[in-house]
């Protein structure tokens, strides 16, 4: 009640307030892209309505989830339902395949996914989870990747009090989860509060069907999360203070924090290289761009790549960036074997060679 009554009085005060430095220098208002170019891409077919999240198999099998509707966000098509969709990675010229979802306590109509993540059990049974946005709210939907038939097996769906304004998830078991809540409040006009007034009320839950508790806080916008290749660390982005946090994760799930980089762009998705360790982003260079949508001022992509970022000079390179001509709103990127697959919050999808 304090913090709803203090949001409530500081809200009546602030007209203009989109004008103040700090406004400005959280959204990076007046950044400018400066390009950096990868010669060999091309934009994958098929995916036209956005590719949000990502995740690549060891085989280099990648799921994308694609058509996120949820409030605040563009999207350019507001009828249809969203879709997972699949590409193989080792093919010479890879396309996608929209897999089939079965499970007759799902429904397809309301299926608007946004973060992913997998899980592969002791027995290579891959279990897909989904942060879903039925009806603007938030659940977990929990799949079976049927790898034969190319299609998804809905198992099933996780409500919590605790999990009701999620972004991204990264799955530690077939029902066990970290995820990031982007804001504090569900109501449209405090959560527009919220993030104008850059209050850091964001937080992070971990999920298991036995204990589900509130494991990290304080963030501006808590977004993309995933884990290190050897399940010591977990990685967790605060856009809106453009930072990613590196916590130690602890035998009875509890998070400590270590360390935060800082850059000078809005950090969304975190991907993480199996093989290095490297951590791959989808970045916004402009968060006024994405969070305002202008067609004459859209929103334009960036990928950075961090190296040994538990060292004490970790390396960071932007690997791509452009102003939104060819991909616009860049969420995630990820990497298989020197070959780049970017994603978007609503736009389409980017494929590279290295």
């Amino acid at each position: 009640m304090a913090k709803l009554m203090v949001l409530t009085l500081l809200g009546l005060a602030m007209t203009g307030f989109r004008d103040h430095p700090s406004y400005q220098k959280r959204f990076a208002a007046s950044r400018e892209v400066e390009p950096v170019d990868l010669p060999n891409c091309n934009l994958v077919k098929g995916i036209e309505t956005g590719s949000e999240d990502l995740e690549i198999l060891p085989n280099g099998l990648a799921f994308i989830s694609s058509g996120l509707k949820y409030p605040g966000n563009k999207n350019f098509d507001s009828n249809t339902p969203g879709n997972i969709l699949l590409m193989d990675l080792n093919e010479e010229d890879p396309t996608v395949l929209e897999l089939s979802i079965s499970g007759s306590k799902f429904n397809m109509s309301s299926f608007y996914p946004h973060g992913i993540s997998t899980f592969t059990d002791e027995d290579n049974t891959v279990y897909l989870l989904v942060v879903n946005h039925p009806d603007a709210k938030s659940t977990v939907e929990l799949f079976k990747f049927q790898k034969e038939e190319k299609s998804l097996l809905h198992l099933k769906t996780i409500r919590h009090k605790l999990l009701y304004s999620l972004n991204d998830i990264v799955a530690v078991g077939p029902e066990h989860f970290y995820a990031t809540n982007d804001h504090y409040f569900v109501d449209p006009y405090l959560r527009s509060l919220e993030v104008n007034l850059g209050l850091s009320w964001s937080y992070v839950v971990y999920y298991s069907p036995n204990e589900v508790k509130v494991v990290a806080d304080g963030f501006d916008f808590a977004n993309g999360i995933n884990i290190s290749p050897d399940g010591k660390y977990v990685y967790i982005s605060e856009l809106l203070a453009h930072k990613i946090h590196v916590y130690e994760k602890h035998a009875n799930w509890t998070l400590t924090s270590l360390k935060s980089l800082a850059f000078d762009t809005l950090v969304d998705n975190i991907s993480v290289d199996p093989v290095t360790g490297d951590l791959w982003v989808g970045c916004h260079p402009n968060g006024m761009r994405i969070f305002f949508y202008n067609p004459e001022r859209i929103p334009g992509s960036e990928v950075i790549q961090i190296q040994n970022i538990l060292s004490e000079e970790p390396k960071v390179t932007v690997v791509y960036a452009e102003n939104g001509t060819v991909l616009q709103a860049s969420s995630v990127a990820s990497v298989y074997q020197g070959k780049l697959l970017i994603g978007s919050v609503y736009h389409k999808a980017l494929y590279c060679k290295l």
